[in-house]
């Protein structure tokens, strides 16, 4: 993991190893990945608040960091908008009604 730098960790791979952390305590490479990128995710919801909707990867980190915001509507209602417009994750699930011939 040592070798890892923050331009050579994906944000799956950083929340991997967030979740297999049973201590919390995170290797601080991946602490700074995530807390980057749900930096920039909480600055995209309150400047859209009523309508900026995740991104798969964005629910996922937010997920992470969800007891920061329990009783937070603006983040209780950025979640609802994700269930709200969620399609899976099937690649092809979104060509389906198109390729009806």
């Amino acid at each position: 993991m040592g070798s890892h730098t923050n331009s050579q960790m994906s944000i799956a791979k950083a929340l991997d190893i967030a979740k297999e952390s049973q201590n919390g305590h995170l290797p601080p490479t991946v602490n700074a990945i995530l807390e980057r990128k749900m930096a920039d995710i909480w600055q995209k919801i309150n400047s859209q608040p009523n309508t900026y909707v995740m991104s798969q990867e964005e629910f996922a980190v937010f997920s992470y960091y969800r007891s920061r915001y329990s009783n937070n509507r603006v983040a209780s209602d950025a979640v609802s908008r994700f269930w709200s417009n969620y399609r899976g994750t099937d690649s092809t699930s979104s060509n389906a009604s198109t390729s009806t011939s």
